[in-house]
C-alpha cells in the first residue's frame, strides 16, 4: 500500500508514499480512501491529517498510470476528493514541498488546508495538452479568484505558497506554517481546533463570480487564442473556468470540466504531449546503465577552443556554479572567447534576466590559459575544437598526456568517430562524445555518444551532469553524425531533390514552417553555414560515390553564398538583420542547373514536399532504431523537438509517424519511391518499419 495511517492520539494522519513525488495510481489513492473509512469508524479520532513523505506532497498522476485505464480505475480520484469532501470528521491538508495537478486538487477536497513556506503549488495540465479533470477549474476559482486562478490553470506555472498565502482574500489556505519542519505539528494543532467545527467548510459552496462575466471571459479568449496556437487546451481551460462562474450548480459545473477534459484527452496534440513527457523522462534511462551507478565527482571543468561552441559550453558550466579554465592556442583567441562570454551576459542584465552579483559570480569562475599542462586538474574536458579528424587526434594524444587518472576527456564532435578518436588515448574507457548544439548555451539537447569502451561510470556522471546544466541528454550509438546530423542529412538531400523537381527555397520553407518546424531546410542552412554542408558532401562523395544528392547547394556554396555569415546564401540578408530575402541570383542559378539536367519543372504541393521531408526522418529513424544507435523512438523524437525544431504539438518524427499509421507512410514511400528524380533505393522501407507497418504496430 502506498499510504500510511497512523494515530496521534485524538488525530489519525494519512500519509502518501508513493516516491519520487507520490503519485496518485490505483494504490495509493486506495489507501487514502480506506484511511478515511477507518478514521471514521474510530471514536476516538476526532479529525484526519493528509500529507505527503518525502519530498513532496503530491505531484498529481502517477506517470506509471499515465494515460492508461488504471487512472480511471475506482476509486479514481474524483471519487477520493468526494470522500475527502462527505467525510464526517474534518479533513485537513498538511501541504509541503509540491502540490501540482491532482495533488492540488486533491488538497481542495479537503476542508481545511495548512501549507509550508516554499511549496510549489499549479496546475499544470496544460502543459500536457489537457485541462485538471478532478474539479481544479471548479474549485480553485473559488478560493483564488477568477482571475488569479485562471492565470495558474492556463499558464501551468507553479506559483510558491507564501505569494499565494498572502494574496487578499485567498481561500486557499487556512494557515501559513512557520516552517517546513514545523508543518506536521501546526497541522495537527489546527487539526484538533476545528474538530468539534460544523457545518465542515467546502471549496464547492464558495461562490465563483467575475464582475464583468461574459465580456472578461472573451477578452481572456482573444489573448489565449494569439498565443496557445497550435495548442485546443488553453482555450479549453478558459472554457472550464467559465463554466465555473456560469453553471446553475457546481456539478454541473463538474461535468463540463470531465467532457472538456475527455474531448482533449484524445486530441493528437495532447497525446503529443504526453508522449513527450514521458520520453524526456526516458530518455535519462540508459537500458544497462543502472540508476544506483557509480558516479565520478565533476569539481573542474575545462573547455578547449574559445570560438562560438566552445564559450556556449563553458557558459553552461558556469551557470552551474562549476569552475571552468578554458584554452586557446592565441591570446587573440582566448581574449575574443571572453569577450563573446561577457556580451552574452551583459545583455541577460541588461535584459533584466540575469542580476549583476550574478553576473560578476560566473564570470569569476572563469579562468584561461594558452598550456594543456593547466588542465591537469581538470574533472570533466570538453573539446570544441575544428570538426578534422586530424585536429581531434592531436588534442587528444596532449589530454591523454595531462589529463589526471579518472577524468573524463568529451569530444564535442557532431559527427566524427568517438571510437576513432577514443583510441587516440590509453583510455578509451574515459572518452564520450558531448556534442552540444548552437548556440549551446541556449540549445537544450546535447547528445551524449557512448563509444565502445566508454564505461557505464562515465556515462552515469555525463548523464547527471547534464541535468545540472539543464540540459536534455539523449544517449547515442557511435556512427557517422549519430541521431540528428544522420537524420537531418536525409531531409536535407529532400530539400535538395524537391528543388530540381520545380520547389523554389521559399515554398519548400514555407510548407515545413506551416507544418510547424521553426525553421525550413533553406532557412536552417542560410542560419548554419551552407559551407558546413558542403564540406560534410564533399567527405560523403568519396565514401559513398553511389549515393544521390542534388548538386544546387555545391552550386551556391561555389559562388560564395554560405549563408547569413556572408549576407548571401539561398537568401540574401541585410547586413546586421535575419530577414530572409528571395534571391533572383539563386533562382536564376537552380533554373539554369534543371535546363543541365533537362529537367521540365513541376507544380508540387505543400503536403508532398512536408511528407518527403518528415518520412526522410522517419525512416531512417527506423535504420537508428534497428541499428541500435537509439534505444527507443522517444529518444529520437526528443533529439528532434529539442535540437532541430520538430514542431512540438506533432510529438516529434517517429510519435508523428504512428499518427499517419506506419501502414500509410510505408505506401508514401512505395509512391516517393517511383520518381525517377529522387532516390528510389532510400524510400525502401527501413526493416523495422515494414514489420511494424506489416503488424498494424508504431514505434516504441
Amino acid at each position: 500500500m502506498t499510504a500510511q495511517y497512523h494515530v496521534h492520539g485524538d488525530i489519525a494522519v494519512i500519509t502518501l508514499a508513493n516516491p519520487p513525488v507520490n503519485g496518485l495510481g490505483l494504490s495509493t489513492r486506495q489507501g487514502i480512501a480506506d484511511g478515511l473509512a477507518q478514521a471514521q469508524a474510530d471514536a476516538s479520532v476526532k479529525a484526519i491529517v493528509l500529507t505527503g513523505a518525502g519530498k513532496a506532497f503530491s505531484g498529481g498522476a502517477d506517470i506509471k498510470e499515465f494515460g492508461s485505464d488504471k487512472a480511471l480505475q475506482e476509486p479514481n480520484l474524483n471519487s477520493v476528493i468526494a470522500a475527502l469532501e462527505n467525510a464526517s470528521k474534518p479533513v485537513v491538508a498538511a501541504i509541503h514541498s509540491v502540490a501540482m495537478g491532482g495533488g492540488l486538487e486533491l488538497a481542495l477536497g479537503c476542508h481545511y488546508r495548512v501549507v509550508a513556506p516554499g511549496c510549489s503549488v499549479a496546475l499544470p495540465e496544460v502543459k500536457l495538452g489537457i485541462l485538471p479533470g478532478a474539479g481544479g477549474t471548479q474549485r480553485l476559482p473559488r478560493v483564488l479568484g477568477v482571475e488569479t486562478a485562471l492565470n495558474m490553470i492556463v499558464s501551468g506555472e507553479a506559483v510558491k505558497s507564501e505569494l499565494l498565502a498572502s494574496a487578499p482574500g485567498q481561500k486557499l489556505f487556512d494557515k501559513l506554517a512557520a516552517s517546513p519542519e514545523s508543518l506536521m505539528e501546526e497541522a495537527q494543532a489546527f487539526a484538533r481546533s476545528v474538530a468539534d467545527v460544523r457545518p465542515l467548510p467546502l471549496v464547492r459552496k464558495l461562490p465563483a463570480k467575475h464582475p464583468q462575466g461574459d465580456a472578461y471571459f472573451q477578452f481572456v479568449r482573444n489573448m489565449v487564442k494569439g498565443m496557445a496556437k497550435n495548442f485546443p487546451a488553453p482555450l479549453k481551460c478558459v472554457d472550464a473556468v467559465a463554466a465555473a462562474t456560469t453553471s446553475r450548480s457546481f456539478d454541473e459545473g463538474l461535468v463540463r470540466e470531465r467532457e472538456l477534459f475527455l474531448a482533449l484527452m484524445a486530441t493528437p496534440e495532447s497525446r503529443a504531449l504526453r508522449h513527450l513527457f514521458l520520453a524526456e523522462r526516458a530518455a535519462s534511462k540508459i537500458p544497462d546503465v543502472p540508476s544506483d551507478t557509480p558516479q565520478r565527482s565533476i569539481q573542474a571543468v575545462a573547455v578547449i577552443g574559445a570560438g562560438t561552441m566552445g564559450g556556449g559550453i563553458a557558459m553552461n558550466f558556469l551557470n552551474a556554479g562549476i569552475p571552468v579554465k578554458m584554452l586557446e592556442m592565441k591570446p587573440e583567441a582566448l581574449e575574443r572567447g571572453l569577450a563573446t562570454i561577457r556580451k552574452n551576459y551583459e545583455a541577460q542584465v541588461k535584459k533584466g534576466k540575469l542580476k549583476q552579483d550574478k553576473y560578476e559570480q560566473r564570470m569569476a569562475l572563469l579562468s584561461t590559459t594558452l598550456d594543456y599542462a593547466d588542465l591537469a586538474q581538470a574533472d570533466l574536458i570538453i573539446e570544441a575544437v575544428f570538426e578534422e579528424i586530424g585536429v581531434k587526434e592531436a588534442v587528444f594524444r596532449q589530454l591523454d598526456a595531462v589529463a589526471k587518472p579518472g577524468a573524463i576527456l568529451a569530444s564535442n564532435t557532431s559527427t566524427l568517430d568517438v571510437d576513432k578518436i577514443a583510441s587516440f588515448t590509453q583510455r578509451p574507457q574515459d572518452v564520450v562524445g558531448m556534442h552540444f548544439f548552437s548556440p549551446a548555451n541556449v540549445m537544450k539537447l546535447l547528445e551524449v555518444v557512448r563509444g565502445a569502451q566508454t564505461g557505464k561510470d562515465v556515462l552515469a556522471t555525463v548523464m547527471a551532469i547534464a541535468k545540472k546544466i539543464k540540459k536534455t541528454a539523449v544517449v547515442s550509438g557511435v556512427c557517422d553524425g549519430f541521431i540528428g546530423n544522420r537524420m537531418i542529412e536525409q531531409y536535407s538531400r529532400q530539400a535538395g531533390f524537391l528543388i530540381e523537381e520545380g520547389c523554389t527555397p521559399a515554398q519548400v520553407d514555407k510548407a515545413i514552417e506551416k507544418f510547424g518546424f521553426a525553421m525550413g531546410p533553406f532557412r536552417m542552412g542560410d542560419l548554419a553555414g551552407n559551407d558546413i554542408g558542403w564540406a560534410i558532401r564533399k567527405r560523403r562523395y568519396q565514401e559513398k560515390p553511389g549515393m544521390k544528392y542534388s548538386k544546387t547547394a555545391d552550386l551556391l556554396c561555389e559562388m560564395g553564398r554560405y549563408g547569413q555569415k556572408t549576407s548571401a546564401g539561398w537568401y540574401d540578408y541585410v547586413p546586421g538583420k535575419r530577414d530572409a530575402l528571395p534571391s533572383a541570383l539563386v533562382v536564376e542559378m537552380i533554373e539554369k542547373h534543371r535546363k543541365d539536367l533537362g529537367i521540365t519543372p513541376r507544380k508540387i504541393s505543400d503536403e508532398e514536399i512536408v511528407q518527403r521531408l518528415v518520412l526522410s526522418l522517419v525512416n531512417e529513424g527506423a535504420h537508428i532504431l534497428e541499428e541500435g544507435i537509439a534505444s527507443k523512438s522517444g529518444d529520437i523524437d526528443m533529439v528532434y523537438l529539442t535540437g532541430y525544431g520538430f514542431p512540438l504539438h506533432r510529438g516529434g518524427p517517429m510519435h508523428y509517424a504512428g499518427e499517419l499509421g506506419l501502414f500509410n507512410v510505408v505506401q508514401a514511400m512505395h509512391r516517393f519511391a517511383q520518381n525517377p528524380l529522387d532516390d528510389a533505393a532510400f524510400w525502401q522501407p527501413a526493416p523495422l518499419l515494414a514489420r511494424l507497418a506489416a503488424a498494424g504496430q508504431v514505434f516504441n
